[in-house]
C-alpha cells in the first residue's frame, strides 16, 4: 500500500489521490501529539485523541511505501508535517531490538519498502544534506528497507515523482 503525507493545499488534492492508497493531509486540522504514549500502551496504534489522525498510526504502519511531501524548514520537515509523524510513534512498539547493529523500537508493522521524502522550496546545499540524513534515519527506525530524497524547484514536477 502506498501512502502519500503532504503540506500542500487542497489544490494538489486530486493528483495525489490519482497516486496513492491512502492521502495524508497535514492541513493543521488536529492536536499536536501530548506524548502520553497511549498508542503504545494503552491502546496500540490508536491514538486517544478522537481527531483525524486518531488512526494514522494504522494508516502509516500498513504502507509498504511511504512518501511525504514536505515544505522546506531549515532542512526539516514542515511543522504540520512533523506532527503528523509524531502522531505516528505508535506504528512502533515501546520495546527495543537490535537492527543493523543499532538499537530500535520493535516495529509493530513489519518491514517496509519505500521511505520517499519529496522536498519544494527553497532550500541549501546544508539542508539538503540534513534532509538526506534525516530520511534515512527515519527509514532505518520506522523498517524502511530504502530512502529516497528528491528536491524539487517548483511544484509543476511534483506529478511525475508520486
Amino acid at each position: 500500500m502506498k501512502v502519500i503525507l503532504h503540506d500542500l493545499d487542497q489544490s494538489y488534492g486530486k493528483i495525489i489521490e490519482a497516486n496513492c492508497d491512502r492521502m495524508i493531509s497535514a492541513d493543521g486540522k488536529y492536536a499536536p501529539c501530548q506524548g502520553c504514549f497511549g498508542c503504545w500502551t494503552k491502546h496500540p496504534a490508536e491514538c486517544q485523541m478522537k481527531d483525524k489522525l486518531q488512526q494514522v498510526c494504522r494508516e502509516i504502519g500498513r504502507a509498504d511505501e511511504l512518501v511525504i511531501v514536505t515544505k522546506n524548514l531549515y532542512g526539516e520537515y514542515s511543522p504540520a508535517v512533523k506532527n503528523v509523524l509524531d502522531r505516528a510513534i505508535g506504528t512502533s512498539t515501546p520495546f527495543s531490538t537490535y537492527r543493523g547493529r543499532q538499537m530500535h523500537h520493535t516495529l509493530r508493522y513489519g518491514k517496509h519498502d519505500l521511505w520517499k521524502v519529496i522536498v519544494y522550496g527553497e532550500i541549501t546545499e546544508p539542508e539538503k544534506d540534513t534532509f538526506r540524513f534525516r530520511a534515512e534515519r527515519n527509514a532505518i527506525n520506522d523498517g524502511y528497507a530504502r530512502s529516497e530524497v528528491l528536491f524539487l524547484q517548483n511544484l509543476v514536477e511534483l506529478e511525475g515523482l508520486l
